[in-house]
């Protein structure tokens, strides 16, 4: 009997190994080796705004919490909006209570801010190269982006004899363009993660209908049978 197709997990640590697991339960073998790593940025709080001044906290990550978790605890008053389920289990694993889970991606949380909060502002600490422009989606509200993380190359070399390759944001999409690899099959988390691909990667790209874990290990499924 071979061995099941190999799976590269490219995002970042510690959500690559919980990825692998659900893969590892997919029938596929996981190979976590990310492209990317989370270097909190120091002393990113002492510009944060005070919380008297706030209606609002934004988080489109669980890097965030990773990054600044007990310093969000200022905030706890306050209405928090994540993009996603992950993201809003983290920020309640630090102690805030007020938690409302867009479900989603950055388009989803603007709408959720502007449906519960008609004006006001919104402190959105988060990457220093953000995904998307929240600002922007919020034109009535004053969103006070504060950089807390960065996303790093970890100069990862491809690994060998792989079947498929999961990837989670653009940032990651843009580095695999950077690798020799043209075929196979991509699983994508969102059309923004997709874009960086399309006319560098002959392969097969498969863009998950919702941009969270589960719609990505939908749209990969279950490994091929090894013979």
């Amino acid at each position: 009997m071979n061995a099941s197709p190999r799976v590269w997990i490219t995002r970042t640590q510690p959500r690559a190994d919980i990825t692998a697991h659900h893969v590892r339960d997919l029938g596929w073998e996981p190979v976590v080796a990310p492209l990317l790593e989370v270097r909190s940025i120091t002393g990113a709080m002492s510009a944060a705004p005070s919380p008297a001044d706030l209606t609002a906290v934004a988080l489109t990550s669980p890097n965030t919490i990773k990054a600044i978790g007990s310093d969000l605890l200022a905030y706890k008053h306050l209405p928090v909006f994540a993009v996603g389920d992950t993201t809003a289990e983290a920020a309640r694993s630090v102690g805030l209570s007020d938690v409302r889970s867009a479900k989603g991606d950055i388009h989803a949380l603007a709408r959720l801010i502007a449906r519960d909060i008609a004006h006001g502002t919104v402190f959105a600490p988060g990457a220093r190269e953000p995904a998307g422009d929240l600002p922007a989606l919020l034109p009535d509200h004053q969103v006070i982006r504060l950089p807390v993380y960065e996303t790093c190359d970890t100069g990862t070399k491809a690994p060998d004899n792989i079947a498929a390759i999961l990837i989670h944001s653009p940032r990651a999409a843009r580095l695999l363009c950077t690798h020799n690899i043209r075929t196979g099959l991509v699983v994508t988390i969102s059309e923004a993660a997709s874009a960086p691909l399309k006319g560098h990667f002959n392969g097969e790209i498969r863009t998950s209908p919702t941009p969270d874990e589960e719609g990505v290990l939908t749209t990969l499924g279950n490994s091929p049978s090894p013979v």
